[in-house]
């Protein structure tokens, strides 16, 4: 996983919009760590992984593995 810079900043995905309250945001600090925290609440604090988790975690979702059934 590539960063830009040395840190991205927090964002949100793409695909959130503003009426969607189940965001999460996202932050990149170079190629050491990911964080992940609730937008509805930033100051709660934020969960770390290593890029390598944070991928392997993207992959599953891409490839469907924690859609709700039908």
């Amino acid at each position: 996983m590539r960063c830009q810079g040395a840190d991205s900043g927090w964002f949100k995905s793409s695909r959130s919009t503003s009426g969607n309250e189940t965001c999460v945001e996202v932050r990149i600090i170079a190629e050491s760590t990911v964080g992940v925290r609730d937008s509805k609440d930033q100051e709660a604090g934020a969960f770390w992984v290593p890029p390598v988790a944070w991928a392997s975690f993207i992959g599953q979702v891409k490839a469907g593995a924690y859609d709700l059934p039908n």
